[in-house]
């Protein structure tokens, strides 16, 4: 199996041998359930569709409620899918933190990104903004400045970097390290940042 779904409880810090303080964030990962088993043969390729956590029942639509009856599961938070797993499982197979991961292993994380609202363009493309005044703002020191062009091309290009809606999507952060694993407490230290609000939930793969 090459990953795992997590949900991010916060940040923290450990010493390492030399003493040196590494900022890691904290994944807790219950143990997942295999749902499904895609194969060449039925599907045209080869996945594991893992399971995680728990809901109302009736938060999930009645084609979900059945396809998870077949792995014996009544609810599930998240379903994910892992292409390329080097290990075979059968339909209900329980996975935890040691069946997938150990200390030093290199490893992606998938979530998605805290959304920010409505942002201008120095916070979301790192315009100049005042210091480094943008060009032809004159006294509105934050402003993208001009976006158009001539009478050719008549338009502005699809693109351009303005303001709007910023965050809130799916981000796959890559080479981060394994720092510890809390096998006992289903706790896995990363260092470094993963993707997302604590509370939400991530996917880890190998």
């Amino acid at each position: 199996m090459n990953g795992l779904i997590g949900k991010k409880i916060g940040m923290t810090s450990i010493f390492n041998q030399a003493g040196k303080n590494i900022p890691c964030t904290v994944i807790e990962i219950t143990p997942n359930v295999v749902s499904q088993v895609k194969t060449e043969d039925s599907d045209g390729y080869s996945a594991i569709q893992l399971s995680y956590g728990e809901r109302r029942e009736k938060r999930m639509t009645n084609a979900l409620v059945g396809h998870l009856k077949r792995a014996g599961l009544k609810s599930v938070k998240k379903t994910a899918e892992f292409r390329n797993s080097d290990m075979s499982a059968d339909l209900g197979t329980t996975l935890n933190i040691l069946d997938v991961f150990a200390e030093g292993d290199k490893v992606s994380a998938i979530g998605t990104s805290k959304g920010k609202g409505f942002q201008g363009v120095v916070k979301r493309h790192g315009f100049g903004g005042v210091g480094q005044a943008t060009h032809g703002q004159h006294n509105r020191l934050r402003a993208p400045g001009a976006i158009g062009a001539c009478s050719t091309p008549s338009k502005v290009y699809k693109g351009t970097r303005m303001g709007g809606r910023m965050g809130g999507n799916r981000v796959k952060t890559t080479n981060l390290v394994v720092a510890k694993v809390f096998a006992e407490k289903n706790l896995l230290l990363i260092k470094g940042a993963v993707p997302g609000h604590k509370g939400s939930l991530v996917i880890i793969e190998k």
